[in-house]
């Protein structure tokens, strides 16, 4: 797999990561046994990057990548997430104490003595804009429990106040087909100021792997059921805010432009990689086949520049008047 400079981390990491929210919850039910197989499967196809959140399944995410390292030697790169756990919950989590406290309980649950990275986990602007946050990750890494800080956002006005904070190592963006703000203005900006920008959602939700119907259903467990419209968190992080039965038209409506030799998934994962500013996309899986298919992404040839063209286009003309949530 090609590596790409995890900004000023100076990590070099496969630029198909593995995101592992749906290790956790909120994907339907994954066992144990398929989550370690997931893991391996990622490892051994040149994956280096694993993004995991204590609040994934309430920290089984983390707990299961503790288990993976525990076998195997391989230097992989952990960034995980704070600021959305349960206990205390909002409001408190937003105090020194509770990142302290959230902070440490992921040292434990991933067996480690220092986290590569840990993000604000999508924490209200207004909240962020206080400072303090950043504020206490400084001391944490000055004390050695964390090597690297960064954020999680919803909103292109967050993204560019977090790039701006003394520190900020990483942003992590939602950025697909259907979602292609972030190219306008914050791409430049990152790489002026050598954050590392980490993709989530590139297959939006499985959207653009072109496999559902209207009629596709979802076990009542998974966020594609009961978050569609956004009824329990940011409806963005869910089909990347489109509407499901408008979602599956417009992929319908990409099938056509597939290149010879791609799947569709690989299509839109190779459009994400083709930006050098994104340094590495975390598209999840749920068994091993799905790591592997991600992880082949990276041998695949860039688009051309007349395939890019139209789906800019598409994006500007069909998709972008139908996203919903904060962008």
């Amino acid at each position: 797999m090609k590596t790409r400079i995890l900004g000023r981390t100076g990590f070099a990491a496969g630029e198909v990561g593995l995101g592992t929210w749906q290790l956790g919850a909120d994907w339907g039910d994954v066992t144990e046994d398929a989550a370690l197989a997931t893991l391996r499967a990622a490892h051994e196809a040149g994956t280096n990057f694993f993004d995991t959140a204590d609040v994934y399944g309430a920290g089984r995410s983390e707990r299961l990548i503790g288990r993976f390292l525990k076998e195997t030697h391989a230097r992989i790169f952990i960034a995980t997430k704070l600021g959305r756990f349960s206990d205390p919950g909002w409001p408190a989590n937003f105090t020194r104490a509770a990142v302290r406290r959230h902070t440490e309980a992921s040292l434990q649950r991933l067996g480690v003595d220092a986290l590569d990275l840990t993000q604000f986990h999508c924490v209200p602007f207004e909240v962020l804009k206080r400072g303090e946050l950043f504020g206490w990750l400084r001391e944490l890494q000055t004390e050695g429990k964390i090597r690297a800080y960064g954020a999680s956002v919803e909103s292109m006005d967050e993204a560019f106040w977090c790039v701006e904070q003394e520190g900020c190592a990483s942003l992590q963006i939602i950025f697909n087909i259907f979602r292609q703000k972030p190219i306008a203005a914050l791409f430049a900006a990152a790489r002026a100021r050598r954050v590392a920008l980490i993709v989530r959602l590139p297959l939006a939700s499985g959207l653009l792997a072109g496999k559902f119907s209207k009629t596709t259903r979802f076990p009542a467990s998974d966020h594609r059921n009961y978050n569609r419209d956004g009824g329990s968190f940011n409806v963005g992080e869910t089909f990347a805010g489109l509407p499901f039965e408008k979602g599956v038209e417009l992929a319908d409506a990409l099938k056509p432009l597939v290149p010879p030799g791609f799947t569709m998934a690989e299509m839109a994962l190779r459009w994400c990689l083709d930006f050098e500013a994104v340094s590495v996309i975390i598209p999840g899986a749920k068994h091993p086949e799905q790591a592997r298919a991600n992880a082949r992404a990276s041998s695949l040839p860039p688009l051309t520049r007349e395939l890019h063209a139209r789906l800019t286009d598409f994006y500007q003309r069909e998709v972008h008047a139908h996203i919903r949530g904060p962008y």
